[in-house]
């Protein structure tokens, strides 16, 4: 037997230090060689943390959300010979379980540790329902009498407020029912008890509810109504702090202008319902995003500009040729952006399988590092709950950002005609130190006559 302590190890990657995002062992646990310990993040990417040894856990000294360089000790585990696991919760206070019964019978009365205490919370020859009311309140009162005297201490009576059912301090009542009572925001004090040894049962329980929902203004007798005065503090560790850094920076760094136009997507959306019918089966069912990821492909070989990362400490602009695209995606854990890689050489169908493929691993946290970095332009959308307008935040470093908002039905004038069309708005970001307001509206501008014209997006440009 030993001490071994675990330290953080190198993850690799030139990375020097990590944030504890969670602990899947708690001190008194037994672990065994292999088994996961802690989950740490770096960069979005989260990494378990094996156990090299079996034992049990003496200390752990990291906080969950606490960042960790490489080589510090996190945790200490005792090494044991034989593994022994106990249950937290199969511990039972030893006072509780010993009594004259259970102890050998060649131990002399005198010697016999004194068991005044249980005598006064179980009678051998007390009634069942006396016995049950004793279990029910313990006293925690000190025993005068020796324990030779165990077997002819007299039973138990009810305390007088329980024999005439008038409520106590400390009422008897059944965990369901006090869970119940808690549910219903009553006072168990309150309520009249009819059960035996002054015992409180789920009956009188209800009785009390409607006697009080009877007797009660409609200000107290409505629950949604009632003030509440609660607070609940959240640490933001693990990707809610990442994402949290991740914005702050993009704020603070990046002069946001943001342009919004309308898109007619009535043709597009036949287009693609057309294309579903007929290959649906054979090459994958297509959503709205892969047509705008590709319109916005071909828009960038007429605007490099946006296709571009800025280091706006060493003040230069690095314009990319290849589009690795961005997809904002949303987790359980939060925001996440998945890297399609040279989105410009893949066709609709290919799109579509890359993003339902990238989104899924970002969602399960399967996603590589090299899958969340390295992106040179964004895609970001909200579905159906796109709403009318957004501005969306630029992921530095990039220098845009392309959003869509829902599609809606309206009544639009063509050729002199009122008729409806499918309506979406898109709302995107630009850096204005790099990329001007015209350029920037121009480059939406390309994107939307693609759209709406979506032959052209199955046409490569000479």
């Amino acid at each position: 037997m030993g001490i071994e302590f675990i330290k953080m190890p190198d993850i690799g990657e030139g990375i020097a230090e990590v944030e504890l995002v969670a602990w899947h062992v708690a001190v008194g646990d037994q672990v065994s060689e292999d088994q996961i310990l802690a989950d740490v993040m770096t960069d979005k990417a989260t990494v378990e943390i094996p156990s090299h040894v079996a034992g049990r856990v003496v200390s752990l000294d990291v906080t969950v959300g606490q960042v960790v360089a490489v080589g510090t000790p996190i945790i200490h585990i005792e090494k044991q010979a034989t593994a022994q696991v106990i249950p937290a919760q199969s511990a039972i206070n030893s006072e509780a379980i010993t009594s004259e019964a259970t102890l050998p019978a060649a131990t002399p009365a005198a010697h016999r540790p004194s068991a005044a205490p249980i005598a006064e919370r179980v009678q051998p020859q007390a009634s069942p329902t006396t016995a049950a009311a004793a279990h029910a309140t313990p006293t925690h009162t000190t025993a005068t009498a020796p324990a030779t005297s165990m077997s002819a201490a007299a039973p138990l009576t009810p305390a007088p407020a329980l024999a005439t059912g008038q409520p106590s301090a400390r009422p008897i009542a059944a965990p369901a029912v006090r869970r119940r009572a808690w549910e219903l925001g009553i006072d168990l004090t309150q309520v009249t008890p009819t059960g035996p040894a002054g015992r409180i049962t789920q009956a009188d329980l209800e009785q009390h509810a409607r006697r009080f929902e009877n007797n009660s203004s409609p200000r107290s007798s409505n629950k949604g109504y009632e003030p509440i005065d609660a607070t609940s503090s959240i640490p933001v560790i693990g990707l809610r702090r990442k994402i949290a850094q991740k914005m702050q920076e993009a704020k603070r760094r990046i002069p946001h202008f943001t342009y919004v136009e309308e898109v007619d997507v009535t043709e597009l959306e036949a287009l693609r319902a057309q294309l579903n019918a007929q290959h649906a089966s054979s090459r994958g069912r297509l959503t709205l995003l892969p047509f705008l990821i590709r319109a916005m492909v071909l828009a960038v070989r007429d605007h490099p500009e946006v296709n571009a990362r800025y280091d706006d400490d060493a003040g230069v602009l690095t314009r990319h040729t290849a589009v690795h695209l961005g997809l904002a995606t949303q987790t359980d854990g939060g925001l996440m952006v998945p890297v399609i890689r040279h989105a410009q050489s893949l066709d609709v169908w290919a799109c579509a399988a890359e993003v339902l493929r990238l989104a899924e691993a970002a969602r399960s946290g399967r996603a590589t590092r090299e899958e969340l970095t390295g992106s040179t332009l964004t895609l970001t959308s909200l579905g159906a709950l796109g709403g009318i307008v957004s501005t969306p935040v630029i992921n530095h470093p990039e220098v845009a950002i392309v959003g869509t908002n829902r599609i809606v039905e309206r009544p639009m004038i063509r050729n002199g005609l009122v008729v409806a069309r499918k309506m979406m708005n898109l709302s995107s970001s630009f850096d204005h130190r790099v990329v001007d307001g015209m350029h920037a509206a121009q480059f939406i501008q390309r994107v939307r006559a693609y759209l709406e014209c979506p032959g052209t997006l199955f046409v490569e440009p000479s």
